[in-house]
């Protein structure tokens, strides 16, 4: 991997294991790719991490179905819920793939340097 490619990923993960919307297996696969920059375990948690986001990154349609879900509701509330939704609809129709949350934004800006990342 090229140090610019290296240097962009890693401000990448770094967004998102420190948002509060990432997810705890994210934020580890993140902070194990981290800890193994420059050591030989690189590649092996770069495949990690890839799979691990490839798991994780919330598809637009996915976020507005739980938004709208029983659970949406329950961790959200029925206001906050209802404005997710909202939004991942407006997200939808802009031809947006992904949640925009800063852990699924960061996601989709490592994942599009996959084919330089492996």
């Amino acid at each position: 991997m090229d140090q610019k490619v290296r240097d962009f990923v890693t401000e990448k993960v770094k967004e998102m294991v420190g948002a509060d919307s990432c997810s705890m297996e994210a934020r580890a696969a993140g902070q194990a790719w981290l800890d193994h920059v420059g050591t030989d375990g690189e590649a092996e948690e770069t495949r990690r991490l890839a799979a691990e986001l490839e798991m994780d990154i919330m598809p637009v349609e996915g976020l507005i179905a739980f938004a709208e879900s029983d659970a949406g509701v329950q961790l959200f509330g029925p206001e906050t819920a209802g404005n997710v939704a909202a939004h991942g609809r407006k997200l939808q129709a802009s031809g947006a793939k992904y949640c925009d949350c800063p852990a699924c934004a960061a996601a989709e800006a490592i994942l599009e340097k996959k084919g330089e990342l492996l």
